[in-house]
């Protein structure tokens, strides 16, 4: 397909005559169209660029929750999570008191001195589970947890949908007589209460009333 151009022909006598009439014609074009050739070229300015939404704040703890917490672990507070963690239908919470030295290490998680769970039961808050020195239900120290004392955690947690809240505890520090070892910590649907979990974290680890002597490894 050719141009849309329509060519013309003209003698030269023809077209030197018309030379200053095109020459006219084209000077009274420009003038019709804004003036100077380059009046239709110059820039505009630039659009200002568009501002960026504020960053949503985090949702504010209710303070009937907080008020809870604190009564289970004082002032120094934090709401990490709250609702129906454990699937049961009754209100939980999972608070902590944060570790204020500060350890050296690179393992993830958040490193806490203390950790709780309690739970709404009939508009009275009871504590379900305490982690301080060791990890506790009502019922006794949670097995495979470590038996010394631990100073300070590293707390992991995710919250399933089939399972409900999965906690994960880590010596921040080697225990004495001991190892650092991870202790995963779940709601136990048919004992109705969180137990710790087996090395593979599928099956639940009973309790103990009461803790054994670590065993102490004599230095020769």
């Amino acid at each position: 397909m050719k141009p849309a151009w329509t060519k013309f022909w003209l003698p030269g006598s023809a077209s030197t005559a018309l030379a200053p009439a095109i020459a006219i014609a084209a000077l009274l074009l420009l003038a019709s169209c804004g003036g100077s050739p380059t009046s239709n070229t110059q820039s505009k300015p630039a659009d200002a660029p568009a501002a960026q939404p504020a960053a949503p704040q985090a949702p504010a703890i209710p303070q009937p929750i907080q008020d809870a917490a604190e009564g289970a672990l004082g002032q120094e507070t934090e709401v990490l999570l709250y609702g129906d963690l454990a699937l049961t239908g009754k209100q939980q919470v999972l608070a902590i008191n944060r570790l204020k030295k500060a350890a050296s290490h690179d393992m993830p998680g958040t490193s806490v001195s203390r950790a709780v769970i309690i739970e709404n039961d009939d508009n009275h808050w009871k504590q379900v589970f305490l982690c301080d020195e060791h990890l506790k239900n009502p019922k006794g120290f949670l097995g495979g947890a470590p038996l010394a004392p631990v100073a300070g955690w590293r707390l992991q947690y995710e919250q399933h949908d089939d399972t409900g809240l999965v906690m994960y505890f880590t010596p921040v520090q080697k225990p004495e007589a001991g190892y650092i070892t991870t202790t995963g910590v779940r709601w136990n649907p048919k004992a109705r209460r969180y137990q710790a979990l087996d090395r593979t974290f599928q099956t639940f680890i009973g309790e103990a009333p009461e803790l054994e002597t670590p065993r102490m490894e004599l230095q020769h």
